[in-house]
């Protein structure tokens, strides 16, 4: 992934997304991991500490990447990229060539825009797929989390089925490159 790309095709603004700093960003990623919007996130009893050992923890991780997304220079998500052959999904599903797991959390907000969610994980998407070895992308969200289902089923992503995580019973979704062009109206 490069360390900034742009993207404006969201008609919201630019998206650049950058590698997370894992201790200078660490308070900014507390007050969004421990907000009650954050909830399945999983982090609301968090420490400052307790955010910076994970982060230095995907930081050092080969195959677990986290990136500080910024709306028109400001930070405006989290975004993070692994492999699922090694992270998260490890005996959960039979990997193909190409997959890339994805989460990604909006940072919270007092003055909500309208769509500024979708077009977040659409810059996502694109970031992801801007990677030609990229074939795949997989999310496995809290089954619970009906939002997350709407915007993944609005930029392609395609539910296989349920399974059990350590943490959570999880939606495991899969949307290709060709889903999400058909999603945004692009012909393939």
């Amino acid at each position: 992934m490069s360390s900034t790309s742009s993207t404006s095709s969201t008609g919201i603004g630019t998206f650049t997304v950058r590698p997370l700093d894992p201790l200078k960003d660490a308070e900014l990623l507390h007050r969004w991991v421990t907000d009650p919007k954050a909830a399945f996130w999983m982090m609301q009893d968090a420490g400052l500490q307790d955010v910076e050992r994970e982060y230095m923890r995907i930081a050092a991780h080969e195959h677990h990447h986290a990136y500080l997304g910024l709306h028109d220079g400001e930070p405006a998500f989290l975004m993070e990229k692994y492999d699922p052959r090694y992270v998260e999904l490890v005996g959960l599903y039979d990997p193909e060539p190409g997959d890339v797991g994805m989460h990604f959390l909006v940072a919270p907000t007092d003055r909500p825009v309208h769509g500024f969610t979708r077009a977040v994980i659409t810059a996502v998407m694109e970031e992801l797929f801007a990677d030609p070895d990229t074939r795949r992308v997989v999310v496995e969200p809290d089954v619970s989390n009906k939002a997350v289902h709407a915007l993944n089923e609005a930029v392609g992503f395609v539910p296989e089925r349920e399974i059990d995580k350590p943490e959570k019973r999880a939606l495991l979704s899969f949307c290709t490159r060709e889903q999400f062009l058909a999603a945004r109206g692009v012909s393939v």
